[in-house]
């Protein structure tokens, strides 16, 4: 593997050169073509001499897999093209999109074969046992588990989702061919044929793992919520730096592998001249460019930091919500007087589990119980919710 890696990739070590992870690409999809051909052509003959419907199932799933890695390559290559007018961000998504194709080939096979078992299975044929093409299996499972290891190293290192469900469809057949040995050695053996319902096991296995890979690629098309290790390296990026008090309101969207552009409100103190913050700012966005190959677009809020009657009532909102839900957060807090009313503004941000209902209800609460601590409190609370993935605000 390392052998491969440093023979074809130049410059390997540098994982978010997009030159690179197009050399990684290209690479593992050159190899999943040669392999999954040879498997292709050896496992058909097998099942033909061996009337085996599994084994030819097994054969057209690595034909499939040879498409699917043809399909990967035109998909990396397509991504790695620069941005342009019409694409600002680039065309990293060309990767997801190439593995939802990629998918669907994966499961159509698997569905052919399902119907190909049921006929089997209601005329069935005997198979024949022989020694070689019997080892050809055996070392082709070596062979997909080999290329399982290859896929899933390359595809974590270059943080690939392409290599990561192609690995998993590997496994897949990993899974699949070993059934198909199991079978034959039970009707060589034990004299019972099993063949068409190794078929039937091979094919739902097929169709699951493209299921699998339209559900790993369809989520960060659709808009994935923020990966908690991310979201606690960018914000203790940002609250790293002198002048900033905290952070909220973090959104990352995702425009391929390693190709993101983020949003996050900065606390800043309001007493600090905002010419200063925002020289902080400006530093801190062109830090997490270089530090973190991330678009950062920071906006900046006022935060009174020594104001202790304003600190008093932020505690006390604080405590509330703590009584009500430890779950709950709050942000943008600030405090307006008036003659009559002093008005507390703030952001509450809740779970996605809270309906609106839930919702409605937690603003009565918050309103009646702060109106009980002081007759001149009224609340404007706007509610929230957190974009990260498993994972709490603070």
């Amino acid at each position: 593997m390392d052998f491969l890696v440093k023979k074809f990739v130049k410059n390997s070590d540098r994982v978010q050169d997009p030159a690179v992870r197009t050399s990684y690409g290209v690479l593992v999809s050159i190899v999943g073509i040669l392999c999954n051909v040879l498997l292709f052509a050896a496992k058909l003959g097998i099942g033909i001499f061996m009337h085996s419907i599994a084994v030819m199932a097994d054969a057209f799933n690595n034909l499939s897999d040879a498409a699917s890695s043809v399909i990967s390559f035109v998909g990396v290559k397509m991504a790695s093209k620069p941005a342009d007018d019409e694409h600002p961000f680039g065309h990293g998504r060309m990767e997801y999109i190439a593995a939802f194709i990629v998918a669907f080939l994966v499961i159509q096979v698997g569905f052919s074969f399902f119907k190909s078992s049921i006929v089997k299975l209601q005329n069935p044929e005997d198979i024949t046992f022989e020694l070689i093409p019997f080892l050809i299996l055996v070392l082709s499972v070596g062979v997909k588990f080999w290329m399982a290891h290859f896929n899933r190293r390359l595809g974590k290192r270059i943080d690939s989702k392409v290599m990561l469900a192609t690995a998993a469809d590997s496994m897949g057949d990993v899974i699949t061919t070993s059934a198909t040995i199991v079978s034959i050695l039970i009707c060589a053996f034990a004299g019972v044929n099993i063949d068409a319902v190794a078929g039937l096991v091979v094919s739902l296995v097929v169709m699951w793992s493209g299921v699998s890979i339209v559900k790993d690629t369809l989520e960060p098309l659709i808009g994935e919520a923020v990966d908690p290790k991310l979201y606690q390296a960018i914000t203790e990026l940002v609250e790293s730096y002198d002048g900033i008090v905290g952070t909220h309101d973090l959104i990352v969207h995702n425009y391929g592998p390693n190709k993101s552009m983020a949003t996050i409100h900065a606390e800043v103190p309001r007493d600090v001249d905002i010419e200063e913050s925002h020289e902080i700012i400006d530093r801190i966005e062109r830090d997490a460019a270089k530090k973190l190959g991330i678009f950062l677009v920071i906006h900046m809020d006022p935060l009174a930091v020594e104001d202790e009657a304003i600190l008093a009532v932020r505690g006390e909102v604080e405590e509330i919500l703590w009584l009500i839900d430890e779950s709950l957060s709050f942000h943008d807090f600030r405090m307006v007087h008036g003659k009559k009313q002093v008005n507390l503004i703030f952001d509450v941000v809740v779970p996605h589990s809270y309906t609106q209902e839930n919702r409605e209800r937690l603003v009565h609460k918050i309103k009646t119980a702060m109106h009980k601590k002081d007759s001149r409190y009224q609340c404007v609370i706007t509610v929230d919710q957190s974009f990260v993935a498993d994972a709490k605000t603070e």
